[in-house]
């Protein structure tokens, strides 16, 4: 009995000794969980099932050896836009032509296709945008950086705040020339895009007319916004209150029956309409607009001009955004905390491109080790739950970050010690029986 009592505890330092080695030699693998060797005495039955109250027990066995998914330490900045840290719970969900395996492992990067890759070739799983450009939440696939030019935009809106000076005087020439600074108080421009991507600028003039009135002429490249050829600018009435704030309804409202392209609809809002987007062309000393083939919004650019005061103080533009762009290529990419993939263009535009998932399950321990830092789900481990990071008990995503192994590498150095002294002893247990051996046989 001895014998086999030393030959089980020789077997269960061995398998301390195999998972500790196991544990040292990824202390350097991203995303590694380490093991543990959990072992359980055994006693023989007696024919009717129960021990003997005198049973000595008949040496170890190897109950289970259970990873430990404990958090392990971020390595932040590595510079790479796709390298994923998860910080809480959850796995990356990825695939292998169809095979579904679950990792800690984030150092992610593209393929030929753009495709969103671990170092196995494996496709990392998220949520993509439809036919409309929206996240297809509740849907997975295989992530793809669309690495395509973004295509441009002509504007629709302009957004003004501005404020004119109330204590200025009516200009003295009182026929509008954009040349002649003195036929206007005031003016600023606002780039704009027509639908090729191409810039274009809309410049306002504004000149008093009497207490509390203006006219507001618009010109887009110094040219008439319908008809290239000509420099005729629209004009354009405002009307502010004793408050100073424009009147954009009722009586006093703007005069726009003087301006054929620039209309105001019943909330107040400017349209620009009809605008022919032009370009110049010189030969020798002539040089002739004409339309440069691209056109201006369908529906005209709506100009929001509800923020623009009268008041003494300085004239000017306080701020004028647009929502046209022209055409753009990827500069750069960043992972938000809930997966979120946002790529910057060189046009200064940024969107989501897509989204990257995480997985939990009921019972992690449950899970299969694959091989490369993978786990496959069992029965054990429960049905797989899949959702957007920080929804649920699912953790965060930490982007240009790696996940660490978890190994303490001090620990393992202690249980190497351990388990070599165990099995010393349970080699001693097996020496010293062989001793006793001898001296019966000895005896007889």
């Amino acid at each position: 009995m001895s014998f086999n009592v030393g030959l089980s505890g020789l077997y269960a330092a061995n398998k301390s000794l195999d998972v500790t080695g196991n544990n040292i030699a990824n202390v350097a693998t991203t995303g590694f969980k380490s093991s543990r060797a959990e072992f359980a005495d055994q006693y023989a039955q007696s024919i009717r099932g129960t021990s003997g109250a005198t049973s000595t027990g008949s040496g170890v066995t190897t109950a289970a050896v259970s990873q430990q998914f404990t958090q392990g330490s971020l390595n932040t900045g590595t510079g790479r836009s796709l390298d994923l840290a998860i910080n809480g719970n959850g796995f990356f969900m990825v695939s292998n032509n169809g095979d579904k395996l679950y990792t800690r492992a984030g150092a992610f990067h593209t393929d030929s296709n753009g495709y969103v890759i671990d170092e196995s070739g494996n496709n990392l799983q998220g949520y993509s945008l439809d036919s409309s450009g929206n996240l297809a939440t509740g849907v997975l696939s295989s992530l793809r950086i669309d690495s395509s030019n973004l295509s441009p935009k002509s504007t629709s809106t302009i957004t003004m705040a501005s404020n004119l000076n109330s204590s200025a005087t009516v200009p003295t020439v009182t026929t509008f020339d954009p040349s002649d600074s003195t036929s206007y108080n005031t003016t600023w421009s606002t780039p704009i895009y027509d639908s090729q991507g191409n810039e274009h600028s809309l410049s306002q003039y504004f000149a008093k007319t009497d207490t509390n009135t203006w006219t507001m002429y618009s010109l887009i490249d110094g040219r008439s916004i319908s008809t290239p050829s000509s420099t005729t600018a629209d004009a354009t009435k405002l009307t502010f209150d004793s408050s100073g704030n424009l009147i954009t309804t009722g009586t006093g409202a703007p005069d726009v029956t003087d301006s054929p392209n620039i209309s105001i609809g019943t909330d107040g809002i400017f349209t620009v309409n009809n605008w022919v987007p032009a370009a110049a062309t010189t030969v020798g000393s002539t040089t002739t607009w004409a339309s440069n083939g691209a056109s201006g919004n369908a529906t005209g650019m709506k100009l929001n001009m509800l923020a623009t005061t009268q008041t003494n103080s300085a004239a000017g533009a306080i701020s004028n955004p647009q929502d046209g762009y022209a055409t753009g290529q990827i500069s750069a990419m960043n992972v938000d905390a809930t997966g979120n993939i946002f790529a910057s263009y060189t046009n200064g535009q940024s969107k989501v491109i897509g989204q990257v998932s995480l997985t939990n399950f009921a019972n992690v321990q449950g899970l299969a080790p694959a091989g490369g830092t993978n786990w496959r789900e069992t029965y054990a481990s429960g049905t797989p739950v899949t959702g957007a990071p920080e929804s649920g008990t699912l953790g965060s995503l930490t982007g240009q970050a790696l996940e660490e192994s978890n190994v303490d590498l001090t620990s393992e150095l202690v249980n190497l010690i351990k388990a070599q002294s165990n099995y010393q002893a349970n080699a001693k247990t097996i020496s010293t029986e062989s001793t006793i051996m001898q001296t019966t046989i000895q005896m007889t």
